[in-house]
């Protein structure tokens, strides 16, 4: 199946269980992998028959900066279920969310959750 991926959309939002990453933003990182059929646009080389870049930008960063979870995995399924109801053309879709800020003591690059959800 033919895909449309967004890597590396980056936000300043406060998610997390403890307390001072509800009042401390973070920086997330979100990369998309959204799998549909695009012959229909290859061929007709028309917007309406595949899924607009701009717009999965502006939900994903609505998602992430207006709202606030306590999980990353929270954080993750929103922004999964809200493409699938946006955009119908999308068959499936993969959502990973980086937190490289996360509150552990060491040395790491980042945590992350990846899901994968598929249009009802």
């Amino acid at each position: 199946m033919d895909s449309i991926i967004a890597r590396g959309m980056t936000f300043q939002a406060c998610h997390g269980v403890m307390e001072q990453e509800k009042t401390n933003p973070q920086i997330f990182r979100v990369d998309l992998e959204m799998f549909l059929d695009l012959q229909t646009a290859g061929k007709s080389d028309h917007l309406q028959n595949t899924i607009n870049y701009d717009q999965v930008f502006h939900l994903v960063k609505k998602i992430v900066i207006e709202e606030s979870f306590d999980l990353i995995e929270a954080l993750a399924e929103e922004i999964a279920q809200a493409l699938l109801l946006a955009f119908p053309l999308i068959d499936n879709l993969e959502v990973t969310i980086y937190k490289p800020e996360a509150p552990v003591q060491g040395n790491f690059e980042y945590f992350a959750v990846k899901i994968k959800r598929f249009q009802k």
